[in-house]
């Protein structure tokens, strides 16, 4: 079951990008901050912090929804670390992503079967994993971290 993904990339200015994904969706526009860019829109890093956790929690979603739990609002906060690689080439060294629900996980049926494979099904994250670490926490409605 192999899938073709195809995006459309067009230089709108300096580095400015409109990103198109191509049928009904609304085109993206990136942009570098400043000094290079003008800052009017997401950089690539935002762009790949933006994959990786909304993967996770759709995955993570999918698996509590599989077992018909509602998790209430889910909220990620990912934050990525930047620096200078031997070479002195800047790269994304790693991703700490810090998932939240709503629902108190006393509530939830099955959760730790949820939170032992849910990153597993996730192809962003997975697929990122093979270069850049990423390290994934889950919380709960009151606060009590899971994961």
């Amino acid at each position: 079951m192999s899938e073709s993904l195809s995006i459309t990339l067009t230089q709108q200015a300096d580095y400015q990008f409109l990103i198109d994904f191509g049928g009904d969706l609304q085109p993206l526009l990136t942009d570098e901050p400043p000094p290079l860019g003008g800052g009017v829109g997401p950089k690539p890093d935002h762009m790949l912090q933006a994959a990786v956790g909304n993967c996770l929690l759709a995955s993570l979603l999918f698996a509590l929804r599989k077992f018909k739990q509602e998790p209430g609002t889910l909220t990620a906060q990912i934050t990525s670390t930047v620096d200078r690689n031997d070479a002195k080439r800047l790269r994304v060294l790693g991703i700490q992503v810090d998932i939240r629900f709503e629902a108190a996980a006393s509530g939830l049926e099955h959760l730790d079967r949820v939170l032992a494979q849910f990153e597993d099904f996730c192809t962003v994250s997975q697929s990122v994993q093979q270069g850049i670490p990423v390290a994934v926490t889950v919380t709960d409605g009151d606060g009590q971290r899971l994961k």
